[in-house]
């Protein structure tokens, strides 16, 4: 039981000290592929349209991922369907001379939060959806295990 109330604690402490984040989330792929068809799509709401917000690709890929990069399709919903942005992005995954993994590794596992939109302006206070779309010439894409979406404040303007 002591574990027990330990761990909660440990949990309360660790989510307490991320205040800037409004919302995440990772979408694990079937057997780390993604295939053409395959769009993640996340739903968070926003509550203060009066500031700014940062918005992250995160991506975990296998070691064996064969590319140093990774070319995605974003598209910024409002909650009538409304696409407000839409843009492609590449993502470096490695560096694309020595091929070295960039990111958070452990073992043959890389965690990457790549920076989306940096101090966007969302038009209102609501719901929106943020949906992916990967962008390379293979179908499906070997070695991709998951994708997803952190939504964060951003400083508000000087």
């Amino acid at each position: 039981m002591t574990r027990y109330l330990l761990l909660i604690s440990l949990l309360f402490v660790l989510s307490a000290c991320d205040e800037q984040r409004v919302y995440e989330k990772n979408v694990d792929l079937k057997d780390n592929l993604w295939y053409i068809d395959t769009i993640p799509s996340f739903t968070f709401r926003i509550e203060d349209a009066s500031r700014p917000y940062n918005l992250y690709y995160n991506v975990r890929n296998a070691v064996s991922y064969p590319y140093y990069n990774l070319y995605v399709t974003y598209f910024l919903q409002d909650s009538a369907g409304k696409v407000l942005q839409s843009r492609q992005q590449q993502l470096l995954l490695a560096d694309a001379t020595t091929g070295k993994p960039l990111g958070d590794g452990l073992g043959d596992i890389y965690d990457h939060q790549i920076l989306s939109s940096q101090n966007y302006r969302f038009p209102g206070k609501g719901t929106y959806t943020f949906r992916i779309k990967q962008y390379m010439r293979q179908d499906p894409l070997p070695a991709i295990m998951s994708v997803g979406v952190r939504v964060e404040k951003a400083e508000k303007d000087k």
